[in-house]
């Protein structure tokens, strides 16, 4: 499907991922550069493989990577502001049935009037990465959990659109979410 010209990007976008993963697990500042770089470079892949969500949601983690390095820049130091935290049940309930919603929305207006692949599935991966981004940037400890659905879903839909190492990184994201949790659980029961 790709030149190697975009399998060199895409190789480069899923390098820079990873390390921003890998520091969200340690808290790192850091992260945020790492991760507004691969958006940018993803926002291209994703457009060229017809995932219109997918491309979208790249502008947003463009956003709010900056949104995310402003929250934990203000929260810097020894006593930090920005501690993990949790979300109530009744407003995680709220919350996913609104991905829910919003996901048959968009799905079926993808299907209608666009030619994008797997519009559903585009759709539930961007909706919940719009939250699971926005709980990371507010330091939640179910942000892991979170990921954990979507990253699974979404190696199924880079599969299928023949983005195999992006999907390689999804599944690799699947194992260092395991380790994040736990890295932000041991933190949260501390506090």
């Amino acid at each position: 499907m790709y030149s190697n010209a975009l399998l060199g990007l895409e190789l480069i976008a899923v390098l820079l991922a990873v390390l921003y993963l890998l520091l969200a697990v340690r808290q790192d500042i850091r992260c945020w550069i790492a991760g507004i770089i691969s958006s940018l470079i993803y926002l291209f892949l994703m457009y060229q493989a017809n995932l219109y969500m997918e491309s979208v949601l790249q502008i947003f983690y463009v956003f709010m990577g900056i949104y995310g390095w402003s929250q934990w820049n203000l929260n810097t130091g020894k006593d930090k502001a920005l501690k993990v935290s949790t979300w109530s049940l009744r407003r995680h309930v709220i919350v996913i049935f609104s991905i829910l919603g919003f996901s048959f929305l968009a799905g079926n207006l993808l299907e209608a009037y666009t030619n994008a692949a797997l519009p559903f599935f585009d759709s539930l991966t961007t909706f919940g990465a719009l939250v699971a981004t926005y709980m990371v940037a507010k330091k939640k400890l179910e942000n892991w959990i979170y990921w954990f659905v979507i990253d699974s879903i979404s190696v199924f839909l880079f599969f299928e659109r023949e983005l195999y190492l992006t999907a390689l990184l999804f599944c690799l994201y699947l194992i260092i979410i395991i380790f994040g949790f736990r890295s932000w659980f041991a933190e949260y029961r501390l506090q």
